[in-house]
């Protein structure tokens, strides 16, 4: 057996134990250990590479930008668990409570701030689903339209900045970046961070949010029983001018103090993160929900999730070393080079499999396996890092909405009431990810979508 040949078994096997259930970063570090030692005995890989290992771990630690990822993650917990959704909902939600389709157009502003707060598309799910499913569906909205209007707005923590995902991202981007100048024989590479994802993300962020508040005014207006007002004329919405913005500042301040400081350049994304995990305790604290019962439960969560990420990201580095100890980048490389099309052919064809990946694997497991090994050669081909970052951020998060396996229907099917179906979760979401489609097409044609702004900021 050739050692090509090797490395190709060795991604099938590593991905068919994922997709049975074992743990992702045990099931990484294990299988590479495994057929490192087998690859010995066969004398088609060197197991001296390993030594190489120990320092990775030491540059994973000393990485500043992942420093970021506690930080951003104990602000999302905290938010979270501080019921500050719960406020804005209600308000919102009498504010535009004459308006047909008002409710759920509540629903996408509300899930758009919290992704922008928390960056957690698991907790946006949930806490969107638990606070306005039963609304909704007392007001008379289809529960269809509901799943999908919730669904749909939870991810979109996908790629509002500060989002998790944008900052693993950007840190194995600039890896691959680097990789791919040392094929072009580019000394000095433009250097990718999280900050240039950030503000690439901004503007495509928008265009989905008002794609999907398009499609619930055009619901209202054509199909208006489908998305009933949730107050009748007579009634009082009981909720002023005055009263909504002091529940709407509060959120909407973190965010532009958070995701300004990182754009103005005046702070880094970790320090930004610092302060965005101190004013959410503070926005805690002034609701009258932070206790000290509640900073070590949130605590206590944010180090799960953290570590959780680490042993990935540990896993995945130790199967990227001996993936590439057998040869499989070079294989890669010559694979996509070769593809009928070129490099149009082959971004797609990685996006197809990305996509595909997205109905079993976590969006980080997928980050960590795939960009690593991909990204050096579609970068290498001319394809820009930003754009290229941005792409694979909205076309996980059209995964994550995709039947039968998409995660945010299975977040919500756990937190929905029983006279929603899965079939109407499953069908709900169905425009919504037309709308990502549209997207992703309209990045596509138009790439300076997600390039203009960081060209604008940081040239």
């Amino acid at each position: 057996m050739t050692a090509e040949i090797m490395s190709l078994v060795m991604f099938l096997v590593t991905i068919s134990l994922l997709l049975a259930g074992f743990p992702v970063a045990l099931t990484l570090g294990g299988s590479a250990l495994l057929f490192a030692f087998l690859g010995d005995w066969l004398d088609i890989f060197r197991l001296g590479m390993l030594n190489v290992f120990p320092l990775r771990i030491l540059g994973i630690m000393k990485n500043e930008p992942l420093v970021a990822i506690p930080l951003f993650v104990f602000m999302g917990v905290m938010l979270e668990r501080s019921q500050l959704a719960g406020d804005l909902l209600e308000a919102m939600g009498r504010a535009f409570g004459r308006m047909r389709g008002g409710l759920g157009l509540s629903v996408l502003l509300v899930g758009a701030m919290l992704a922008a707060s928390t960056g957690i598309v698991g907790a946006t799910v949930v806490t969107m689903g638990l606070m306005s499913m039963p609304v909704m569906l007392r007001a008379g909205y289809s529960p269809r339209l509901a799943s999908g209007l919730i669904c749909s707005s939870g991810t979109l923590g996908q790629i509002i900045p500060p989002s998790i995902v944008l900052v693993l991202l950007g840190d194995i981007l600039q890896g691959a970046n680097e990789q791919a100048a040392q094929m072009s024989g580019t000394l000095v590479p433009e250097p990718i961070t999280a900050i240039d994802l950030f503000a690439g993300a901004l503007l495509p962020g928008f265009v989905m949010v008002g794609l999907y508040m398009l499609w619930q005014i055009l619901l209202a207006i054509f199909k208006p029983e489908s998305s009933p007002a949730l107050l009748g004329e007579d009634e009082e919405s009981q909720v002023t001018t005055g009263q909504l913005v002091r529940v709407i500042m509060p959120p909407l301040l973190l965010i532009v103090l958070v995701l300004g400081s990182i754009l103005a350049g005046i702070a880094t994304p970790t320090e930004s993160a610092a302060v965005g995990a101190a004013g959410a305790s503070v926005l805690a604290m002034l609701r009258g929900s932070f206790s000290r019962a509640r900073l070590l439960e949130v605590a206590g969560e944010s180090v799960k999730i953290t570590s959780m990420v680490y042993m990935i990201l540990l896993g995945a580095s130790l199967f990227s070393l001996v993936f590439r100890g057998f040869g499989g980048d070079r294989e890669i490389e010559e694979f996509l080079s070769s593809l009928p099309g070129g490099e149009v052919s082959a971004f797609l064809l990685v996006m197809a499999v990305m996509f595909a990946l997205g109905f079993f694997l976590d969006f980080i497991e997928i980050i960590f396996i795939m960009v690593p090994l991909v990204g050096p050669v579609l970068i290498a081909m001319g394809f820009d890092p930003v754009w290229l970052g941005i792409m694979i951020a909205v076309n996980l998060q059209t995964s994550f909405l995709t039947p039968p396996f998409g995660f945010a229907l299975f977040y919500l099917r756990g937190v929905a009431p029983p006279e929603v179906k899965t079939r109407d979760i499953y069908i709900g979401v169905l425009p919504f990810i037309i709308l990502q489609l549209i997207a992703l097409y309209l990045f596509w044609l138009f790439p300076d979508l997600t390039t203009w702004l960081p060209d604008l900021l940081f040239s």
